[in-house]
C-alpha cells in the first residue's frame, strides 16, 4: 500500500456542535437515523471533566468489517480507504458486530448497512472530506496517516481508558486522536 490516509481528531478544541455529523449526512444523504459520523460526549468523575470527540470508519489497517462479511461487501483501496459495495450487502450486521467502533451502521427500511467512505469520490477530485472541510473549530484533519502521526502520537491506553474507547490493537485504527486534557 502506497499511502494510508487517516484522521487526527484535536479534543481539546472540539465543543460538540455537529456540524462534522450533518455535513456528512447531508454529503452521503443518508436515511433517517443514519449517521456515518456520529459526536460523542465524554464525561468523566476522576478528574471532573467534560469533552467530545468525533468519530466515524477509521479506515483500520486490520478493517474487523471486512474480514467477518460473508457477501465480501468491503475492500481497501489501495489508499486505505475501507469502501463498502452498498449493492452486495444482504444485512447480516455482521460488520456492526465486529466493528470495536460502532462504524457502520443499520437502515431497517432498507434492511442493509452503510458507512463512512471518508469520502473518497470527494478525494479523487482532489477535495476535502465533507465532515473536515465543514468542521469550523478545525477539529477534524485528513491526510497520510504517517504525517499526522509524526505531529502527534496518540496516548492509546490513557485515551481507552479515560474515555471508554475500545482497544487499538483489535483492528489498528487510522485516526489520531489530541485529548482534551493535553
Amino acid at each position: 500500500m502506497a499511502k494510508q490516509y487517516g484522521f487526527l481528531i484535536d479534543m481539546k478544541n472540539c465543543y460538540g456542535c455537529k456540524t462534522c455529523s450533518m455535513a456528512c449526512k447531508s454529503e452521503n444523504e443518508t436515511p433517517l437515523g443514519v449517521l456515518w459520523r456520529r459526536v460523542r460526549e465524554c464525561r468523566t468523575d476522576d478528574p471532573n471533566s467534560q469533552a467530545f470527540i468525533t468519530m466515524s470508519c477509521n479506515h483500520c489497517d486490520d478493517p474487523q468489517c471486512m474480514k467477518v462479511c460473508p457477501a465480501n461487501t468491503y475492500h481497501k483501496r489501495p489508499d486505505g480507504i475501507v469502501v463498502q459495495d452498498h449493492d452486495r450487502c444482504i444485512g447480516c450486521r455482521m460488520c456492526i458486530m465486529a466493528c470495536p467502533y460502532n462504524a457502520p451502521v443499520f437502515d431497517p427500511n432498507e434492511g442493509k448497512t452503510s458507512k463512512c467512505n471518508l469520502c473518497a469520490e470527494r478525494l479523487d477530485e482532489g477535495l476535502l472530506p465533507r465532515c473536515v472541510e465543514s468542521c469550523p473549530a478545525g477539529v477534524l484533519r485528513f491526510g497520510e496517516i504517517s504525517a499526522l502521526r509524526a505531529e502527534y502520537q496518540t496516548p492509546w491506553e490513557r485515551l481507552e481508558k479515560r474515555y471508554h474507547l475500545p482497544d487499538h490493537r483489535i483492528s489498528g485504527p487510522n485516526i489520531v486522536i489530541i485529548p482534551a486534557d493535553e
